[in-house]
């Protein structure tokens, strides 16, 4: 049996590290990483999709594109992480 590393496969299924490819499948990957602790932060304060949309101020289908990873904007994701008393912190590499 062989054994492949991570950073081969993605780089088999999703191109070189920096390429168009790559970058795509990484934003698309933090938005659904996003979506899923929105929707379990949720969840776990019972609160509905359409109670954290009137919260921030949106419609409750765009609260439900958020946690599917489908649109993720920086200034609305900040918006629904204090709603559901997140934090957002930023580290440098």
């Amino acid at each position: 049996m062989k054994t492949i590393k991570a950073k081969d496969l993605l780089a088999e299924r999703y191109g070189k590290e920096g390429s168009e490819s790559r970058e795509k499948f990484r934003e698309e990957a933090y938005s659904y990483y996003f979506g899923e602790i929105i929707r379990d932060r949720r969840k776990e304060l019972n609160i509905s999709q359409e109670q954290l949309a009137q919260a921030v101020g949106k419609k409750r289908p765009y609260i439900s594109r958020i946690e599917n990873g489908e649109d993720v904007k920086i200034s609305n994701l900040l918006l629904v992480a204090n709603a559901l008393n997140l934090t957002i912190q930023l580290t440098a590499k």
